[in-house]
């Protein structure tokens, strides 16, 4: 099975959400833990929808971070499992 160049490039572009999205989780949890300025919940959302749901989700559960808030809790996820599907869809055109 061979991937055209675009699907390469958005494949690319997810892995990179999804590191950027991971880290902005841990970023934030040890500047909460710092009492120090946060990372807007706007822009972790943001990361997670543009293709970083698996990295959300996975730096939340890591960092234990966000998980009290309920919009995250069933957000991450949602938006992780939309993205799987997605990407599987992508993959097998």
């Amino acid at each position: 099975m061979s991937l055209s160049p675009q699907k390469w490039m958005v494949l690319v572009v997810v892995i990179l959400m999804n590191i950027l999205a991971y880290a902005l989780m841990g970023i934030d949890k040890r500047r909460a833990k710092r009492h120090e300025w946060r990372i807007p919940e706007k822009t972790l959302f943001l990361f997670t929808l543009l293709g970083g749901g698996i990295g959300g989700t996975l730096g939340m559960w890591h960092f234990r971070h966000k998980t009290q808030h309920w919009y995250f809790r069933f957000g991450f996820p949602s938006l992780a499992l939309i993205q799987v599907i997605g990407l599987i869809d992508l993959i097998q055109q």
